[in-house]
């Protein structure tokens, strides 16, 4: 039907877009260049690896079962004080992601949101909105190296107490996950000197004041 007598016999009308000529197939994004070395954890200031500064994040997605549909939970935990945000992503295209996550992190102060750490899934390919929008810098994991963000895949086994892989995620309202992320916050931790996330989080957000 591409062809020249296909073409001369005007068939193209027949096809779906109506085009003369096939088009090329949309090339994707080299994951090399989607995620380039200058944004690896190795080029990470240390001082964030070690905890000393608050508002440095570490981000991922919970995935559920098919049956759940589309919708899955991004998780996002600030490495100081430990304190969760979860919110539901009903798409999983990187542009919805990434501008929900924006919506999310917008209202804190921009010093406590100075990064977020994630892996190298597709879904975060639009990281660069990040820096423009909100002024978060992305910093990003190895391959296959899901330990390299330890906190936020500690924060997620938590959070599989409530949030199994077969939770009807689609379903949950605002005020369900506000009340996860409540339990999650209020629990103290040892790590803090048994204080709990949410008052840990606090205490930093009041000393920009």
């Amino acid at each position: 039907m591409y062809g020249p007598d296909g073409q001369s016999e005007e068939l193209a009308r027949y096809l779906p877009h109506r085009r003369k000529k096939r088009q090329p197939r949309r090339r994707r994004t080299p994951r090399g260049l989607a995620f380039p070395l200058d944004r690896s954890i190795h080029q990470r200031p240390d001082y964030v690896k070690t905890r000393e500064t608050f508002g440095e994040w570490e981000g991922d997605l919970m995935i559920f079962e098919r049956a759940q549909g589309k919708t899955d939970v991004a998780s996002l935990v600030e490495r100081k004080t430990r304190f969760a945000v979860l919110f539901r992503n009903n798409d999983r295209s990187t542009t919805h992601l990434m501008n929900k996550l924006m919506g999310v992190m917008e209202p804190l102060p921009q010093p406590a949101r100075k990064s977020i750490t994630f892996d190298r899934g597709i879904e975060f390919r639009d990281w660069r909105k990040l820096k423009a929008g909100i002024g978060t810098e992305a910093w990003f994991c190895d391959p296959q190296a899901p330990w390299q963000k330890g906190a936020v895949e500690n924060l997620n086994k938590r959070a599989r107490r409530y949030l199994p892989r077969d939770a009807p995620v689609a379903a949950l309202s605002n005020r369900d996950m506000k009340s996860i992320c409540d339990r999650l916050n209020g629990t103290p931790r040892k790590c803090l000197g048994w204080r709990t996330p949410t008052e840990a989080f606090r205490e930093e957000l009041m000393k920009m004041r």
